[in-house]
C-alpha cells in the first residue's frame, strides 16, 4: 500500500493492558529541562500541523477532563527543519522520466501501433453525440479553471499557503518544460514521434496540433505539487476533470492519445521534480501533539523528555521519549512518522540489491506496516521469553506518524557500560536471549551494541526488534549470531566472547555462523568500527617501521663513528657503512612488521572458534549477489562497448580483410609475444634475489588471465607480488619490489609521454617550441600539485602514503641501485616493453592502411598508445575494456589515422595483447597453481 493511500483514513489506537508494573519507574540517567506550555519542536511551515493533529485528538476536552496540570514538552527537543526531501519523491521523478523515455521510444519505433491505435480511437469517437461533446468540453473548460482555484482557497483558508506556493512553482516550470518540448517536437525530432504526438489542426490544416499541452501540463503540475492526491474528494474531482477534457481533446481533434499520455507525465514528474527539489513541508509531530496522542489512548501525561540516541546506520528507528504520568509509572514512547521512514531507503535499496538471501524487509514500508511489524516482533519476542520491551499501546498521531507506548525500561546500552562493568555473567545473559529468541525462530537483525540494554538489576534487555523477523532462515539467525559475537569482541575480546556462547549456545551453533563472520553480513556500525580499528593497526605498522628504520640507521651509525679510521680508509668504510644500514634497516623493518602485526577481530573470532571445533567450516558464504565494483565494471564496459560498436557500424571488415597486408600482421604478433620477456626483465630488473626468468615470463603469460577477470593496475600487482613470495623473497621484500617497478613505471611512463608529445607537437614546425597541448599538460600538472599542497587534508594523505612508500620501496630501490646489472634490466625491461606495444599498435595500423599511413610517425603512436595504457590502468573494468579500445580509437583519428582504418587497427591490437593471450594465461595460470609457484 502506498504510503499516500493511508492519509484519508481515521486514527486508529489500541490500549493494551498494562498487566505487570514497570521494570522501572527511575530516570535517573536524563537531566532535562522542561518548558511549561512551550513546544520548540518542527510542525508544517506555518504551524497548522501540530493544531489541526492536537485538535483531532480532542486536545481540549482531555485537557479540561485531566485536571488541573499543563503539558511539559523539553525546552531543548531539536528543532525539526523547516523542509524535508523525500526519497519517495525522487524515486517518483525517476519513475516519470523512464516512463516518458519508453513512451518516446514506443513513439519512435512502433510506428505501426501508434498509427492503428490512433485510428481505432478515431472510429470509436465518431459515434459520440454532439451533445455529450459540448457538455463534456463545457464542463472540462470551466472545472479545469475552478477546481485548481478552489482548491488553493481551501488551502490558504487552513494557512497552508506555502503548499500552494510549491504548486505555484511546480505549474511555472511544467509550462516552461512543456514549451520547450513544443519546441523540440517540431524542430528536431524524428517524423515518428511528430506523427504520434502531433495531428493536422481541425481549425487549419496546415498547422498541427500541440505536442503537449500548454494549460493541462502545469494544471496536473499544480494539483500534485499542493498535495491534492493525499485528499479523496479533490482527487476524484480533480481525475473527473482530466478525464472529460482529454475525452474531449481527442473527439475534436484537436490531440493524440500519445500527446494526452506525454502531458500527464510531464505534469507529473515536473511537479515530484520540484518537491524533491525545494522540499516538502515537515508534517513531522510535535511534542505537544505526542501528549495528547497519549491522552487520546487513555494516559494522563505531565511532561515529555526527548531521548538522544547515539548515531546508527538506521535513521528510521524513530524519535523516543521519556513520558511521566500523574497516576502511573513512566513510559517510553517511539514516534515513527513518514520522514524517518524515508531515511536509509537508498541504502536499503542498495542492501536489497546486492545481497542475496537476507534482506526480507521492503525497502521502503508504510507507516501501517512499520507499526504492525514493530509491534508483532515486540509480542513474539515477549511470548519466546525473551526479556523485551513491553508494548502496551499504539495509535496513529494524524496521517503522518504513529506512536507505539512502551513499559520503560531503563538501564544503560552495552556500548555505554564501562569494561569492568561486563562480566561472563552479563555475557552469558546476552547470549540466553538470543537463544530464546532463536528458539521460535525470531531473528533480531540489528544486535548491535546499542541495542543491547542492561538495567540496574544486571537483566539483560534487547531492544530495538524493529528491523527483525518471525518464522526465520537460517541463514539469518546464524547471522545473528555472528554479529553479536562482533559486537561482544569488540569490547571484551575474542576469547571471552566466544566461550561465553559456546557456553550457551553450544558449539555446534558457533561453529555453523563462521561462513557468515565477514564484514557484509555485520550492521553498518559494526562494519564502521572495524575499519577504524584497521586503519588504526595499520598506522601502528607504518609507525613501526619507520621507527625501526630510525634506530637501525642511528644504531649503525653510532657503532661505526666509534671506530678510528685513516683518511684513506674513509671512502671504503663509507661504502661499508651504506651497506650495513641498508643490511641493518631490512632486518629491523622485517622484525619490527612482525611485532607489529596484529590479526583483526574476525581473524581472532575464527582461530578461538577453531580452537573448539577444528573441523568447523570457515569458507565465507557467498552473500553479495553483485558486487559494487563489478556494477561499475559492468556499466563502464558498456559505455566502452557503446562507443567501440558506434566506430565499427561503418567498417566493411570483408573487404578491409582481403586488403590486410598480413606481413604486418604477423610482426605484430611477434611484439606482442616479445612484450611477455620485456615485462619480466622488468619486474625481476627490481629483485635482487635470484629467481628464473623463463619461470618469471610464465608468471606474465598467466598475468594474461588473471587481466580479464581483476582491473589492470590491480591484478598484475597481486599476482606478481604472489610469484616472487612463492619464488623464495619474503613477503615484505615482495610487496616492496613490486612497488619499486610500479613506481618507476609511473615515473617512465609520464617521462616518455611528455617526451613524446614533445616531440609530436614539433615534428611539423622547424623549431623545439612545445605543443601547447604539453604545454597545458604541465600546466594542470603544477595547479594539481599546488591544490593538493594547499589543502591540509590531500597534503596529509599524500605525505602518509609517501612515507610509507619511502618505508618500503625506497629501500628496495637502494638495494637495487647496488646492482647496476639489475638496474640496467629494470629500466632496460621497463623501455623495452612501452616499445614492443608501441610497435604492436604501430603495426596493426599499418596492416590496414600502410599505404595510407606513410605521414604517420612513430611518436605520435607512442603518445596515443601511452595516453590510453593510462586510462586503462585507471579504469575499473577487467583489462580496462572499453576505456582503452575508446581512447586509442579516439587518439588514432586525433593523430590523422582514417576511422576505418583506426577501428579495425585497434581492434586487432587488442585481440593480440589482451583476447588471445587468454587462453594459454589460463594454461600457465593453472600450471604455475599447480608447481605451487602461484
Amino acid at each position: 500500500m502506498h504510503p499516500d493511500d493511508e492519509t484519508g483514513s481515521s486514527a486508529s489506537e489500541s490500549h493494551l493492558d498494562p498487566g505487570e508494573p514497570a521494570l522501572n519507574t527511575e530516570n535517573n540517567d536524563k537531566d532535562s529541562v522542561h518548558d511549561d506550555g512551550h513546544d520548540d519542536g518542527g510542525s508544517d511551515a506555518d504551524g497548522s500541523h501540530a493544531e489541526g493533529a492536537a485538535a483531532a485528538f480532542g486536545g481540549d476536552d482531555c485537557a479540561e477532563g485531566s485536571g488541573a496540570h499543563t503539558d511539559q514538552v523539553e525546552r531543548d527537543e531539536p528543532l525539526l527543519s523547516a523542509r524535508v526531501h523525500r526519497p519517495s519523491d525522487l524515486m517518483r521523478l525517476l519513475v516519470g522520466v523512464l516512463a516518458i523515455a519508453v513512451l518516446l521510444a514506443i513513439a519512435a519505433f512502433a510506428h505501426g501501433t501508434t498509427s492503428g491505435l490512433e485510428q481505432d480511437i478515431d472510429k470509436g469517437t465518431d459515434q459520440a453525440p454532439d451533445l455529450l461533446i459540448k457538455v463534456a468540453g463545457l464542463v472540462a473548460s470551466i472545472g479545469v479553471l475552478l477546481v485548481p482555484v478552489a482548491f488553493a482557497i481551501e488551502r490558504l483558508i487552513k494557512r497552508d499557503g506555502l503548499r500552494i506556493a510549491d504548486g505555484v512553482l511546480a505549474a511555472v516550470l511544467a509550462h516552461g518544460v512543456t514549451l520547450a518540448t513544443d519546441l523540440w517536437v517540431a524542430k528536431a525530432a524524428p517524423d515518428s514521434i511528430q506523427d504520434a504526438l502531433t495531428k493536422p489542426s481541425p481549425a487549419d490544416l496546415h498547422a498541427f496540433t500541440d505536442p503537449v499541452h500548454g494549460y493541462l501540463a502545469p494544471v496536473i503540475a499544480y494539483m500534485t505539487a499542493v498535495g491534492m492526491s493525499r485528499r479523496p474528494r479533490w482527487r476524484l474531482v480533480l481525475f473527473v476533470v482530466l478525464l472529460l477534457d482529454a475525452f474531449t481533446m481527442l473527439v475534436t481533434g484537436y490531440t493524440t492519445p500519445f500527446s494526452i499520455l506525454l502531458t500527464v507525465l510531464i505534469g507529473w514528474t515536473v511537479a515530484y521534480g520540484t518537491l524533491y527539489a525545494v522540499g516538502s513541508p515537515n508534517v513531522r509531530p510535535t511534542g505537544q501533539t505526542l501528549l495528547a496522542g497519549l491522552r487520546h489512548v487513555g494516559f494522563r501525561p505531565v511532561s515529555a523528555s526527548r531521548e538522544e540516541s547515539p548515531d546508527s546506520e538506521h535513521g528510521d528507528r524513530g524519535r523516543r521519549y521519556f513520558v511521566t504520568l500523574e497516576d502511573g509509572p513512566p513510559l517510553d514512547v517511539t514516534v515513527i512518522d513518514r520522514e524517518q521512514q524515508a531515511q536509509g531507503f537508498f541504502y536499503r535499496v542498495w542492501r536489497r540489491m546486492t545481497l542475496r538471501g537476507i534482506t526480507q524487509r521492503r525497502s521502503l514500508q508504510s507507516l501501517r506496516q512499520a507499526l504492525e511489524q514493530e509491534a508483532l516482533l515486540a509480542y513474539a519476542a515477549i511470548a519466546a521469553g525473551a526479556n523485551a520491551p513491553k508494548l502496551i499501546a499504539t495509535s496513529e498521531l494524524g496521517p503522518d506518524a504513529v506512536m507505539l507506548v512502551y513499559e520503560h525500561t531503563g538501564g544503560r546500552s552495552l556500548d555505554s557500560l564501562p569494561d569492568d562493568a561486563i562480566t561472563d555473567a552479563l555475557l552469558c545473559e546476552a547470549w540466553r536471549q538470543v537463544r530464546a529468541l532463536q528458539s521460535r525462530r525470531i531473528a533480531h537483525r540489528r544486535l548491535a551494541g546499542d541495542a543491547v540494554l542492561v538495567d540496574r538489576s544486571g537483566t539483560v534487555i534487547l531492544t530495538d526488534l524493529r528491523g527483525g523477523e518471525i518464522a526465520a532462515g537460517d541463514l539469518v539467525l546464524r547471522m545473528d549470531i555472528a554479529q553479536l559475537l562482533t559486537a561482544l569482541g569488540l569490547r571484551v575480546g575474542a576469547e571471552r566472547a566466544v566461550a561465553s556462547a559456546v557456553e550457551i549456545l553450544g558449539p555446534d551453533a558457533v561453529a555453523d555462523c563462521l561462513p557468515l563472520l565477514q564484514p557484509i553480513a555485520l550492521t553498518r556500525s559494526t562494519r564502521g568500527t572495524l575499519r577504524r580499528l584497521a586503519r588504526e593497526r595499520s598506522q601502528r605498522e607504518r609507525e613501526a617501521v619507520l621507527e625501526a628504520s630510525r634506530r637501525s640507521r642511528q644504531a649503525v651509525r653510532a657503532e661505526l663513528s666509534e671506530e678510528p679510521r685513516t683518511d684513506k680508509q674513509a671512502a671504503k668504510q663509507e661504502k661499508q657503512v651504506a651497506k650495513q644500514e641498508r643490511q641493518a634497516e631490512k632486518q629491523a623493518i622485517d622484525e619490527a612488521l612482525e611485532q607489529a602485526r596484529e590479526e583483526d577481530l574476525l581473524t581472532q573470532i575464527r582461530h578461538q572458534v577453531l580452537l573448539i571445533r577444528p573441523t568447523a567450516p570457515v569458507e565465507p558464504a557467498q552473500l553479495e549477489r553483485i558486487r559494487p565494483r563489478t556494477l561499475i565494471s559492468f556499466i563502464a564496459g558498456a559505455i566502452g562497448a557503446y562507443f567501440l560498436l558506434s566506430q565499427l557500424t561503418h567498417v566493411e571488415f570483408g573487404t578491409l580483410f582481403q586488403e590486410a597486408e598480413w606481413g604486418w600482421v604477423a610482426a605484430a604478433v611477434g611484439f606482442s609475444a616479445l612484450s611477455y620477456f620485456a615485462a619480466a626483465m622488468s619486474l625481476l630488473g627490481f629483485v635482487p634475489e635470484r629467481v628464473p626468468f623463463l619461470r618469471a615470463v610464465a608468471a606474465q603469460v598467466a598475468g594474461s588471465f588473471v587481466k580479464i577477470v581483476a582491473p589492470a593496475a590491480v591484478g598484475g600487482v597481486a599476482l606478481n607480488t604472489r610469484f616472487l613470495q612463492r619464488s623464495g623473497v619474503r613477503s615484505g621484500l615482495a610487496v616492496a619490489s613490486v612497488g619499486a617497478s610500479q613506481l618507476f613505471g609511473l615515473g617512465s611512463h609520464i617521462l616518455l609521454l611528455l617526451v613524446f608529445g614533445y616531440l609530436t607537437g614539433t615534428e611539423k614546425t622547424p623549431s623545439f617550441t612545445p605543443s601547447r597541448t604539453v604545454i597545458a599538460g604541465l600546466l594542470s600538472v603544477a595547479v594539481l600539485v599546488l591544490v593538493v599542497t594547499a589543502i591540509p587534508f590531500l597534503r596529509k594523505f599524500v605525505v602518509t602514503r609517501v612515507r610509507s612508500l619511502f618505508a618500503g620501496v625506497v629501500p628496495r630501490m637502494l638495494d637495487v641501485l647496488q646492482r647496476p646489472q639489475k638496474l640496467l634490466t629494470g629500466i632496460g625491461g621497463m623501455l623495452l616493453l612501452t616499445l614492443m606495444f608501441v610497435l604492436c599498435l604501430d603495426a596493426s595500423v599499418r596492416a590496414f592502411g600502410n599505404e595510407e599511413m606513410t605521414s604517420l610517425s612513430l611518436a605520435s603512436v607512442a603518445v596515443v598508445f601511452l595516453a590510453g595504457n593510462a586510462l586503462g590502468s585507471a579504469a575499473p573494468t577487467p583489462g580496462g575494456v572499453g576505456a582503452v579500445e575508446a581512447t586509442l580509437t579516439f587518439g588514432l583519428i586525433a593523430v590523422g589515422v582514417p576511422k576505418d582504418v583506426a577501428a579495425p587497427a585497434v581492434l586487432l591490437y587488442r585481440l593480440l595483447t589482451l583476447w588471445l593471450p587468454v587462453l594459454p594465461g589460463w594454461l600457465f595460470f593453472n600450471h604455475l597453481t599447480r608447481k605451487g609457484l602461484l
